[in-house]
């Protein structure tokens, strides 16, 4: 059963939506408000200047002879301050701002008029502050009435369960996704707390949320508060400290997810969009290698490249990455069928102008290999065939020696019979000192 303040702000709701149907309506009906809050200020502007008493006739009369002035020059100031181009949903403190400088100005403007034209006799000095001050409280206050209500009512009829969140991180990036939370329309979450390692900041709230506790503290908070997904909210936080949130969050087994790291947001705005799932370069903590493009477009521009395993994880990367710097012909090399289709249609796509050759090919297929090379001339190789996966080429031997390190002995001497130009092998961390199948192979391979 609903309460009476819901059905109050509901019936409120849909009363305006019907009968101001229209942009025009609702300017109209707006600026009927604000003209309306005028007169309400100037009296009680006077009420107060006289100590909620009674009110010497003389003052009366003078007040209203000239309240036609105060009206028509502050309507003036409510068009030209663009009072009008604020949305009543969304009122915000820059709405509060512009309203203060139309009330300012407009009050300014009067006493001055006032004065040249009558010399302010019968109108107390302290009645344009007052006048001013009640205007700002009335005008702001009735916009920020309306928000409330149409949040309350809106929260209070989503028929969908939201998800409970906790926010890792009560800073200016926390703050951030909870005001981009409020101001979605379609509500999918709730944040039901912070969290954050700060101990000034235990205790406090952000938009009414508490933060209530360290991050050591996240799986006890996601047991008793029944969180669904933890938003980590620390751009700044380095891989160490990631590490140690991600733990937490793995040990509560609950979804999470992070904003980009500082440089990333540097041009833009925190917003719930921008939520990624972390990844390992989050956790690893390397310094971004920082690439000569100008160069690395200097060696492939009109240049034949082939790349082998294009249809693969890295390959599929190393075809877009090399298309944008405009080769004379690409040449892709892919025993995947599927692979191969799905990057040929992307590429054709996405670089219409480009010339690319599909090749439905296995590394190990040394007369396949030699028929590219000799009907075509080939100036680069970027080998990235080979099998990868740790555990299962461990029982997998032969394969990987057939693949990983056949297969490069006979692409490299295929480029080096047809005299091209450069070879690179993509390799593999685990080539160093290696300890199993793969990384052995990719060693050899080496």
């Amino acid at each position: 059963m609903s309460n009476p303040l819901q059905s109050f702000a509901t019936a409120l709701l849909k009363w305006q939506k019907q009968t101001f149907n229209s942009p025009l309506k609702i300017r109209l009906l707006v600026f009927m408000h604000d003209v309306c809050m005028i007169p309400i200020a100037w009296g009680f502007a006077y009420w107060l200047r006289f100590n909620l008493g009674k009110i010497s006739p003389i003052f009366i009369d003078q007040a209203i002879h000239i309240l036609p002035i105060v009206i028509f020059i502050q309507t003036i100031f409510y068009g030209s301050f663009g009072l009008y181009r604020g949305i009543w949903r969304f009122a915000s403190t820059a709405d509060l701002i512009r309203i203060m400088k139309v009330v300012i100005m407009g009050g300014v403007t009067t006493m001055i008029v006032l004065f040249l034209a009558a010399k302010l006799v019968n109108i107390p000095r302290s009645i344009f502050p007052l006048y001013a001050l009640l205007l700002i409280v009335l005008l702001g206050g009735s916009r920020f009435i309306y928000r409330l209500l149409k949040n309350y009512a809106d929260d209070q009829s989503h028929s969908l369960p939201l998800q409970r969140v906790l926010i890792v991180g009560a800073g200016q990036a926390g703050e951030g996704i909870v005001r981009d939370l409020l101001r979605h329309t379609e509500k999918e979450h709730h944040v039901v707390a912070f969290v954050d390692d700060s101990s000034a900041k235990i205790g406090q709230e952000i938009h009414g949320i508490r933060v209530l506790g360290g991050t050591s503290d996240i799986p006890v908070l996601v047991q008793q508060h029944n969180i669904h997904l933890v938003m980590i909210a620390t751009p700044s936080a380095g891989s160490t400290q990631m590490r140690r949130i991600v733990e937490y969050c793995e040990q509560a087994k609950v979804p999470f997810r992070t904003l980009p790291s500082l440089q990333d947001l540097a041009h833009g705005h925190v917003k719930i969009d921008a939520l990624r799932a972390v990844s390992l370069e989050d956790l690893l903590g390397r310094d971004p290698v920082s690439l000569d493009f100008e160069n690395i477009r200097t060696a492939i521009l009109h240049q034949s490249v082939l790349i082998s395993g294009g249809g693969g994880s890295i390959g599929t990367e190393l075809c877009r990455q090399i298309a944008y710097f405009s080769p004379k012909k690409l040449f892709v090399v892919e025993q995947n069928e599927f692979n191969l289709y799905a990057l040929m249609h992307e590429l054709s796509a996405r670089f219409p102008q480009l010339h690319v050759a599909g090749h439905l090919l296995s590394v190990t297929d040394d007369v396949g290999l030699q028929s590219i090379f000799e009907k075509n001339q080939i100036d680069m190789v970027f080998h990235a065939a080979a099998y990868k996966h740790v555990p299962m080429l461990e029982d997998q031997l032969r394969v990987a020696i057939k693949n990983n390190v056949l297969g490069t002995k006979i692409l490299a001497e295929a480029a080096v019979k047809a005299g091209a130009k450069k070879f690179i092998l993509i390799s593999t961390d685990k080539a160093v000192n290696p300890t199993n199948i793969m990384g052995s192979t990719k060693r050899v391979a080496e």
